[in-house]
């Protein structure tokens, strides 16, 4: 661990995170949120850095990214805790989880640098920084990018896009491509799994003028599949640019969410007609 970024120390040994709109009021011997960021004796502690759940070469069309270096791998690897909590969450057993109870692998950024670059003979192009969210480990993120930059490699986030400008502006110019969740277009569902719409928003309005954004939604049945939601998402995708690729993605139960049908396949294949009005591309998943 080192001490995080974004933090400023409060009365009575309490600190407040300022890396996401959350922006946690943290006592002294816990964590915020997200698990991953731990007040130790009134320091802001990046807790989850270098602690790695899972690693492993994925071709990059598995972020989704199908319009950034297609053909090719990245070497993909998260840690543990997410500032959602999201009923649906297909990587709870990382992303849900707090330390000590998710099993992770310490690997120093020059670990992550050194790997990367020995895996170009097998395509590799550079990190993806995935699985739980990764902005949760910020000072990570960082500390890898900055070295897999250096070698002229390629950076790549999935991520919820739920952070602040002050330090989103300050990784971008790190990240080489995105793909974020938007994962419904109503505030009510943000809500409903702990976020703020527009901050997402804002996040993909920035993201998207200086790095390779592609944006992924997952169909939910009776939460956010109603085909005025998807006009209304594409509209304002369009409005920031026509190119931005879209993935409509099909839901299956998972997590606490059990209960909810898969997402019928005429529901996709509709909201996919609907999104190809407005957008040149729009690709379907899990289908």
């Amino acid at each position: 661990m080192r001490e995080a970024e974004f933090y400023e120390k409060l009365a009575s040994g309490s600190v407040r995170c300022r890396l996401c709109p959350h922006n946690c009021h943290i006592a002294s011997g816990q964590s915020g949120l997200c698990g991953a960021r731990r007040n130790s004796g009134g320091i802001l502690t990046a807790h989850s850095h270098g602690a790695v759940a899972s690693i492993s070469l994925d071709p990059i069309e598995k972020k989704p990214l199908y319009r950034f270096f297609p053909g090719s791998h990245i070497l993909s690897l998260g840690s543990y805790g997410c500032n959602f909590c999201c009923p649906f969450c297909q990587n709870h057993r990382i992303s849900r989880e707090k330390a000590p109870s998710v099993l992770t692998t310490l690997l120093a950024p020059e670990d992550i640098a050194a790997a990367a670059q020995n895996l170009i003979k097998r395509g590799n192009i550079g990190a993806a920084y995935t699985y739980n969210e990764p902005l949760c480990g910020y000072e990570y993120v960082t500390d890898c990018a900055r070295l897999i930059k250096a070698q002229d490699q390629k950076n790549v986030l999935v991520t919820n896009g739920y952070i602040n400008p002050e330090p989103l502006a300050r990784l971008l110019p790190l990240i080489d491509a995105m793909n974020i969740d938007l994962k419904a277009f109503t505030p009510e569902f943000y809500h409903s799994i702990g976020g703020d719409l527009q901050a997402v928003r804002r996040t993909i309005a920035t993201a998207a003028a200086h790095c390779h954004v592609e944006i992924t939604t997952l169909i939910i049945p009776g939460k956010n599949d109603a085909e005025a939601e998807m006009r209304e998402l594409c509209q304002w995708l369009a409005g920031i640019s026509y190119d931005i690729p879209l993935h409509i993605s099909r839901f299956f139960p998972a997590y606490q969410w059990q209960d909810i049908p898969p997402t019928p396949l005429q529901t996709i294949y509709r909201l996919t007609d609907i999104a190809r009005e407005y957008l040149q591309y729009v690709y379907t998943g899990n289908c």
